[in-house]
């Protein structure tokens, strides 16, 4: 079955594929979604890195998003770049990046140690013991592979007129 996304009711809020592979690539944390026990959604925050087009997180090698994973590798992530609140004007100046994909547990070392040195670059840049870190953690935690199928960006609407050249149409 080949799966059809919405398209984004507000498009001139989308962001371009270049600004959400940039937000993905900055921001620190993120929210991955799966489908959790009795079809329940389940969420939960998460460090994570995003290169070469894949995004990879560690996490322990048991637990709620492992089994939600084994059971049904299809996974939201969302990173909230820009969050601020405007009271006098009712409103939050926003810009978001959400991303569904498959999710896959990666097995082979050679995988599970890139995707550490990548986590290690991001994260613990120039740290000594490194390494050391790497190597003890290799065969003890779980690394999970995320390959996006579809990928948008939004930004508040404040934001995209701000962007607009003065005299310029809306």
């Amino acid at each position: 079955m080949i799966m059809t996304f919405r398209e984004m009711r507000r498009s001139r809020q989308a962001l371009s594929q270049a600004d959400c592979e940039k937000i993905l690539k900055t921001a620190t944390a993120g929210v991955l979604a799966v489908t959790g026990d009795g079809g329940y959604p389940y969420a939960v925050p998460l460090s994570y890195v995003y290169a070469e087009g894949r995004l990879y997180f560690h996490c322990a090698g048991s637990g709620h998003k492992l089994d939600a994973i084994s059971a049904d590798d299809r996974v939201s992530f969302c990173v909230i770049d820009r969050d601020e609140i405007h009271p006098e004007k009712f409103t939050t100046f926003f810009r978001s990046v959400i991303l569904f994909g498959r999710a896959r547990i990666l097995e082979d070392a050679g995988e599970k140690r890139a995707a550490l040195e990548l986590l290690a670059d991001k994260y613990s840049p120039g740290q000594s013991g490194r390494e050391e870190e790497i190597s003890g953690q290799l065969n003890r935690v779980c690394i999970v592979e995320i390959t996006p199928e579809h990928m948008t960006g939004k930004e508040a609407i404040e934001l995209v007129k701000q962007k607009k050249p003065s005299g310029g149409k809306s």
